[in-house]
Formats: structure tokens, C-alpha cells, sequence
């Protein structure tokens, strides 16, 4: 027989040990996480007295593809659409608690000694909040429907998104002498370029692609499709210089505004969960209980850095960002542990070989201990508030609290600024498209051309056939950045309003159109040897045909229209569907009330009442605005209207009630049957007897069914079939009936008969 590879060896040990440590932790009520990277500390080579794993390497392999999967999936939750909707206020607190936790993590690295590249690196990691734990604290305390709450998630989403940024300046950083500011300028400009080159191009190609194969895919091929697209951006973000974690993410975001989005989340929801394992198994792998011995002050420091710092600057920053003084520290506090963002910047800093190796398991413990204390700092943060409030002065409290509600609203800009905002969007975003476009044509169109028409006579022609067709295609994207808002509301009232507007008007186009022409005299100039006047005249010809060809702009609106739906296509999914959340909600959060949702639990005791009965706002307090059912929603549900399992209830209320709602909704189930195996259905045959009291009586009568909770199957006559009897049938002395049950409940029909 072959022998088994060390691989499969691996894995098994592996998902064994994970499987029974994660089981314990469940018990115990703690993050699965954390059984994980015990289960890891279990099988490592630094464990002499249990089995450890035979090749690191294909482990890591396998760690390096669940970090793939894990942000993919982190991208399908993602929307660029959810962070423009955010506003500024968690953009401010995020920006504000980052910089603060890397200049301070940054610091404490400088007070021990350590070099500058773990210091960096340090920072980097202690400025990453746990998504996962986070979300698993509130959801275990019953506060993820409150309102700082999902300040919070909106806060740890922006923190996910610079964590992405951040493990691709630290690759840049990691590969020069020195971090200086051009090079870590280059990385931003490099990071944002094809950042927005790839979500346009994607959100024009992929829903396209998805919806002219819809017919054809159904959940293995959406998988296969998904894991593909995924695995493919991935490499492609390998090969212009990024992570391959850094292109999964970007694809997950792409998909994630498409149609398909909730089926994939829930297809690839498993792929990711095996991987995901593996990978914090592979951190706690690399934890030696040596290191944590000789490394305990640094341990200790650091997590009171993050216990303190958190609670003062994560503060501070939700301060910053509009939050009252008690929410501002429900937020911060509930930000104070590091997780699964600093394991992977860990394992970049390895896998680049610029951090020393102590770092790792250093951070794997801080990570363990905070995560413990995770739900005892939110719980503190209330106490703490109502301690500050007895010793700050009054005055002091309500300038803070005045300061918070008093944010400066991002609605109410000028027409100026609207304007301008979206000149600047529509021109770097046309600009990338264009220098994608000229960048392609020159490296793989133009060396063709050049093999088809070779020699240097011909050279000529090679070129100008290349430029004239680079011209074609960038046409309508020149176009757009020379035309676009040029017929908006905003140009048409500040040009009516006041004569002095209509200069800077004009200069707009001309900037624009010096923009467009600098595309058309690169390609010139790249191509042929024309004098800069000769060039500059091609050009400014060129744009104004442009302007003027219909066939172009019929293109770029085409264009931008596709664009557009292909965006808009969740939103337009729920609006079909009635999933959509109601406009008024907004109205809402500026009071103390907001909406909630929550799923009714398939085994809850509401189910099958009305909500009459339920009695659910004298209960609680709460106003229930909304019920989808399937694809079905209820508006406004009477009190006839009953619940039914996986009905999702949108409610109005405070925090308070919310909770307490949400606490009635998962306590209040049928008990579990702990019995169940002896619930299991029988087969049994009985003969009527003389004596049996159900001899004499109808089928109705003998109470078989409603007193003894069997069935009769059928009366055997002899023959190979049995017969179906109508209740109306009186069994007499002879009679072989046939009867289905619980083992219990036959036992007792045996008795009586």
C-alpha cells in the first residue's frame, strides 16, 4: 500500500487537534481564534510531548492560501459605496486611532531597543483592531444592534482597508535601505492607481460577464468562477509588485457589488473557514514558550499599550469624529486587542526576512491576552464613564458631549465645491483609464506591429498605426475628462447666478482640455520625432474632433451608462426586492432611536403567534416598522400578522430596548431534546386480542393517534399489501394491524391491547 504523503500527515494532525481545541474554547465560550492558534501551539516543533508536524512549508503554503481566502471574503463584505455613505465622521476617528496606536506602538519598540524595521512593523500591528473578535464579543453580549456598535464595524471596515494599504507600503518600505517620504509617496501613488483602475475596469467587466453567463451558473460553477476570478487578481497583484492578499481583496470588493455577491459569501464561507484555520494553526506554530519567557516585560508593556491606549486615544479619535464622550469611550475601549490584520503583517515582515523572529510570538501573545480581556474592557467602559462624569466638572462634559453633536454636516457644501469634487473624481478616473490603455498599446500592440511590418521604412507606418489606434480608444475617456459636468446643475446655476463665475467656469474646461491634449502629445512624442509645435497642433486638433465626433460621445455615454447600472446593481436587487433600508433611517440616527434587524431563530417559541399575542412593544418598548419573509416584505404589520421561522424583523427603538429585545428573541426557544435518540420512529405489528380495549372501537375512537401519538399504517389481510382503514373502521378480534411510533409510545399500545 502507497505510503501517505506528509501532507495529508500534516493536515490531518492538524484539523484533529484544531477540532478538538475549538470544541473546548466553544465550550468555554472564547473566540475560535484563539483555539486555534492553541491547537498550532499544540502540534509546533516547540511542544516535545505531543505529535508536531513533519513540513512547515507545506503548511505555510496552505497558511498563505487561507490569507487569500480570508480577505476575499473580508472584500466581499466590503463596499465602496458603504464608505462614501459613511461620511466623514468615521474616516476622522479611524485616521486619528491609527496614526496615534503606530506612533505610539512605534515608540515603545524604540524604548526597548529594538531595530527600526520591528519597530515599524510593531507600530503596524498594534494599530489593527480584530474585526473578528470584536464582531464575536458583541454578538455573544447581545450589543451588536447598538448604535456604537456599528460605529465601531464601520470604523474596524476603514481600519481593514489601510491594513491593506499598509501591508503594501511595508513591502515597498521593506525593499529599500531606508523608508524615506518619496519612496513611501511612490507606494500611495502606486497603491491608489491601480486601486482605481482595477475597481473601474472591474465593475464594467465582471457583473457584464456574470450576467451573460446567469443562465448557465448555478452554486459549483459560481464557486469555481469566484475562487477563479480571486485567484487570478491575486497573481496579477504579484506580478505589478503588490501581495496576492492585496488583489483578493480588490476582487472580493468588485464582486461585491454585483448581484451574485450573498450567494458567493455563502459558497466560499467554507473554503474560507478551512483555510482561515490553517493559517492561525500555522501562528500558533510559530509561538516558542522559550521566547514568551525571556520576552515577558516586553509582553506585559505592550498589552497595557494597547489596554491604555486604545481607551485614551481610541477616545479621543471617536471624540474627533462626532461621538459624545460616553459613546466616544463605549468605542474606544471596545477597540483594545490586536488580531487577525497584525498576524499577517507578522507574516509578511517574516516571509520579507526584515523583522526578527521573536517579534511573531511576541504579538501572538499580546494578541491572546487581549483578546481574553476584550469583553471585560467594554464592559468597563460605562463604569469608567460614570467616574469621569462624578470628577470632571459639569462644564467640561457638556463642551465635550456639545462638540459631538455639534459636527460640521458634509451635506451642506457649495455649489462650488460639489462641482469641483466631482470634476476631479471624473478626471482621475478617466486619466487612469487612459494611461491603462496607452500603457498596453505600447508594451503589447506596438512591439506586434512591429514584427508584422518590420524594417525601418516600415517602422514608421507600425507606429502610426499604433498611435491612431491608442487615439481610438482612449477617445471617449478624453472626452468625458474635457466634457463631463460641463451641462450639470451646478455649472448651469453658477454660470446663471453671477457673471463672476463664468471665468473660473471656463478655465475648468481649459485645464481639462490641456489635460486631454498632455495624452495626445505623450503618444506623439513617444511614437515619432515631430517638433513640440507640430506635436502640440496634432493634439489640440485631435481633442477638438474628439469633442465634436458624436460617434465618441455616443461611446463614452454608452460607456458610462454600463457603468453606472453595473454598480447600482445590489442597490437596484434590493430595490426589487424590497430589501432596501428606508430613506428615513438617517433621520433617525440623529436621535436616540434607530433601526435594528434581527432573524427569528427556526426553533423560537414566537413562531406560530400573532403579534398580538407576542405583545412585543408594551414587552420592550419597540415599534416593529417592517417584516421580510422570503422575497415577500410586510410594511407596518398589524397585530394579526403572524411570526414565522427565518422572518427578519426590522424594529425601531433605543439601544436599551433593542437589547432587550434581542435578548428575549434568542433565549426565548423550545428546550432542546436531549433524548433524541430516543425519538427514533418504529415499525411494529399488532394483533386485536379479546381483552385489548381497542377491540370494539372505531379507529377514531381507540385514541391511537391523539391519546398514543402513533399512526395506523394499514390491516393486514392475508395479503402482500396492506389496507388502508378509515377512522370509521372498528377493529375486531383478529385483526393484524400494522402501527408506526415512537419505542415509548408502541410500549404502551402493547400493554392495552
Amino acid at each position: 500500500m502507497a505510503e501517505i504523503p506528509f501532507l495529508v500527515k500534516d493536515l490531518a494532525l492538524i484539523l484533529m487537534v484544531a477540532g478538538i481545541v475549538t470544541l473546548l474554547f466553544k465550550k468555554l465560550k472564547q473566540p475560535l481564534v484563539l483555539g486555534y492558534i492553541v491547537a498550532g501551539f499544540l502540534v509546533s516543533p516547540h511542544m516535545p510531548y505531543t505529535m508536531s508536524v513533519i513540513d512547515d512549508n507545506d503548511i505555510q503554503t496552505w497558511a498563505d492560501i487561507g490569507v487569500i481566502f480570508t480577505l476575499f471574503s473580508l472584500g466581499l463584505d466590503f463596499s465602496f459605496k458603504k464608505i462614501v455613505k459613511m461620511g466623514a465622521s468615521p474616516i476622522i476617528s479611524t485616521v486619528v486611532i491609527v496614526f496615534c496606536m503606530m506612533m505610539l506602538g512605534i515608540s515603545v519598540g524604540h524604548g526597548f531597543g529594538w531595530n527600526k524595521m520591528d519597530c515599524i512593523f510593531l507600530g503596524g500591528m498594534l494599530a489593527m483592531s480584530s474585526t473578528t473578535i470584536i464582531y464575536k464579543a458583541f454578538d455573544d453580549m447581545g450589543l451588536r444592534q447598538q448604535k456604537f456598535a456599528s460605529m465601531v464595524m464601520s470604523v474596524l471596515i476603514l481600519e481593514d482597508i489601510l491594513a491593506i494599504v499598509m501591508m503594501v507600503m511595508l513591502s515597498a518600505i521593506a525593499g529599500g535601505s531606508t523608508p524615506d517620504g518619496e519612496q513611501m509617496f511612490e507606494s500611495v501613488i502606486k497603491i491608489v492607481f491601480f486601486l482605481i483602475l482595477w475597481f473601474i475596469v472591474g465593475i464594467f467587466a465582471i457583473p457584464l460577464f456574470l450576467r451573460s453567463v446567469r443562465k448557465l451558473i448555478n452554486s459549483e460553477t459560481l464557486l469555481i468562477v469566484s475562487l477563479g476570478l480571486c485567484c487570478g487578481m491575486a497573481v496579477l497583484s504579484t506580478k505589478v509588485g503588490f501581495s496576492s492578499a492585496f488583489g483578493a481583496f480588490v476582487m472580493g470588493s468588485i464582486l461585491a457589488e454585483t448581484i451574485e455577491a450573498e450567494k458567493i459569501i455563502k459558497l466560499v464561507e467554507p473554503v474560507k473557514n478551512l483555510f482561515g484555520a490553517i493559517f492561525f494553526v500555522s501562528v500558533g506554530m510559530l509561538v516558542d514558550p522559550q521566547i514568551l519567557v525571556d520576552y515577558a516585560l516586553p509582553i506585559l508593556a505592550l498589552v497595557l499599550t494597547i489596554l491604555i491606549g486604545q481607551a485614551v486615544l481610541g477616545t479621543f479619535g471617536f471624540m474627533l469624529g462626532g461621538e459624545s464622550l460616553k459613546s466616544a469611550m463605549r468605542c474606544g475601549f471596545s477597540m483594545a486587542q490586536i488580531g487577525e490584520f497584525s498576524f499577517i503583517i507578522a507574516s509578511l515582515g517574516l516571509s520579507l526576512g526584515v523583522i526578527s523572529k521573536f517579534l511573531y510570538p511576541v504579538v501572538v501573545a499580546v494578541s491572546v491576552i487581549t483578546t481574553f480581556l476584550t469583553p471585560y474592557m467594554i464592559r468597563l467602559a460605562t463604569p469608567s464613564y460614570q467616574v469621569m462624569e462624578k470628577h470632571l466638572p459639569n462644564k467640561l462634559i457638556t463642551a465635550l458631549n456639545h462638540l459631538a453633536t455639534n459636527r460640521p454636516s458634509t451635506t451642506q457644501q457649495s455649489k462650488w465645491k460639489a462641482l469641483l469634487r466631482q470634476m476631479t473624481v471624473n478626471t482621475v478616473a478617466y486619466s487612469i483609464l487612459s494611461a491603462a490603455v496607452i500603457a498596453l498599446m505600447f508594451t503589447f500592440v506596438l512591439p506586434l506591429m512591429r514584427n508584422l511590418l518590420p524594417g525601418w521604412r516600415l517602422h514608421w507606418y507600425a507606429n502610426a498605426i499604433t498611435g491612431v489606434l491608442t487615439v481610438i480608444f482612449i477617445a471617449p475617456f478624453l472626452r468625458a475628462i474635457v466634457m463631463k459636468k460641463n451641462h450639470s446643475n451646478e455649472w448651469k446655476r453658477l454660470w446663471v447666478e453671477s457673471s463672476i463665475n463664468r471665468i473660473p467656469l471656463l478655465s475648468t474646461i481649459v485645464v481639462r482640455f490641456i489635460i486631454a491634449l498632455g495624452f495626445i502629445f505623450y503618444i506623439c512624442n513617444f511614437l515619432s520625432r515631430f517638433t513640440d509645435a507640430l506635436m502640440i497642433s496634432i493634439g489640440i486638433v485631435a481633442v477638438l474632433l474628439i469633442i465634436v465626433s458624436r460617434r465618441t460621445k455616443k461611446r463614452s455615454i454608452k460607456m458610462e451608462r454600463l457603468f453606472i447600472r453595473n454598480l447600482r446593481s445590489r442597490d437596484i436587487e434590493a430595490q426589487v426586492k424590497g430589501t432596501k433600508r428606508p430613506l428615513y433611517e438617517g433621520h433617525l440616527l440623529d436621535r436616540d432611536i434607530h433601526i435594528s434587524e434581527f432573524e427569528v431563530p427556526e426553533d423560537s417559541t414566537w413562531c406560530g403567534h400573532t403579534l398580538r399575542e407576542l405583545n412585543l412593544r408594551q414587552r420592550f418598548g419597540i415599534d416593529m416598522s417592517s417584516i421580510y419573509r422570503g422575497s415577500r416584505r410586510i410594511n407596518i404589520p398589524n397585530g394579526d400578522t403572524t411570526i414565522f421561522p427565518c422572518d427578519k424583523l426590522q424594529i425601531i427603538g433605543n439601544d436599551e430596548q433593542t437589547q432587550k429585545f434581542n435578548n428575549a428573541l434568542q433565549t426565548e426557544l423550545v428546550p432542546e431534546d436531549l433524548d433524541i435518540e430516543k425519538r427514533e420512529m418504529k415499525l411494529r405489528q399488532l394483533v386485536i386480542s379479546g381483552k385489548s380495549e381497542f377491540c370494539g372501537k372505531t379507529l377514531g375512537e381507540s385514541g391511537i393517534r391523539d391519546k398514543y401519538d402513533c399512526m395506523v399504517v394499514g390491516l393486514e389481510e392475508g395479503l402482500e399489501s396492506l389496507t388502508k382503514i378509515s377512522p370509521s373502521y372498528t377493529f375486531q378480534k383478529g385483526d393484524i394491524i400494522w402501527i408506526v411510533g415512537e419505542e415509548a409510545a408502541l410500549q404502551k399500545i402493547m400493554n392495552k391491547n
